[in-house]
């Protein structure tokens, strides 16, 4: 049986590859009528298209690549860039954010594909969704073999004009904070040098 970090973390796997996108506090009114029903049928897709990878048979670059095509349908990846980056981004220029964005997408794909191998017959089952602000919380129970089940919150907005995710929440543990935590750590260790963390980044997971 899996220890209880380990869950979690395959948990987290399953979310990050999901594409999860995230954004603070201040998140901005929709700019459309983005309802429950749209919400929620956006992760119920999502899920099912992280159940057919799991279940693939893939493993390696070609499990990766799938995982980063699903996280740049579902997630908003801008924003998911833009709030990891944290104060960084606002200094960046336009070639170092798309940069990273693009690095970030590669990074996040092999750091939790490569827990994969756990996730075999495991599935995300959506059950239910309601409007929180300006936002909706789409809530959904993920399955692990030989484990209790544990609940996971998908945040879902129409922000950049399509519906996607910009937050995961699992068993409390907020993905933004969690990922905006290990990106500085990355960024400091390279002594703020933006662009030696991207190349450095491509490489990581």
């Amino acid at each position: 049986m899996l220890n209880n970090l380990t869950r979690r973390a395959s948990l987290i796997a399953l979310g990050a590859v999901a594409g999860a996108s995230w954004l603070g506090s201040g998140f901005v009114s929709m700019a459309r009528a983005l309802t429950t029903a749209e919400a929620e049928k956006l992760v119920s897709k999502l899920v099912t298209e992280i159940d057919v990878s799991i279940n693939s048979g893939k493993s390696g670059n070609s499990l990766y690549k799938d995982f980063e095509r699903i996280f740049d349908k579902y997630g908003d990846v801008p924003i998911i860039a833009q709030t990891v980056l944290g104060v960084e981004w606002r200094s960046a220029s336009a070639a170092q954010r798309q940069a990273f964005a693009d690095a970030f997408k590669g990074y996040m794909a092999r750091k939790y594909g490569k827990r994969f191998h756990e996730f075999k017959g495991a599935r995300i089952e959506v059950t239910g969704a309601r409007p929180v602000k300006s936002f909706y919380q789409v809530q959904a129970v993920a399955f692990l073999r030989s484990n209790s089940p544990f609940q996971v919150v998908f945040l879902v907005s129409d922000r950049s004009g399509k519906d996607k995710f910009f937050n995961l929440i699992i068993e409390g543990v907020n993905m933004r904070i969690a990922e905006s935590t290990a990106i500085g750590s990355m960024l400091d260790k390279r002594g703020g040098n933006l662009d030696a963390m991207i190349a450095d980044l491509r490489k990581a997971g």
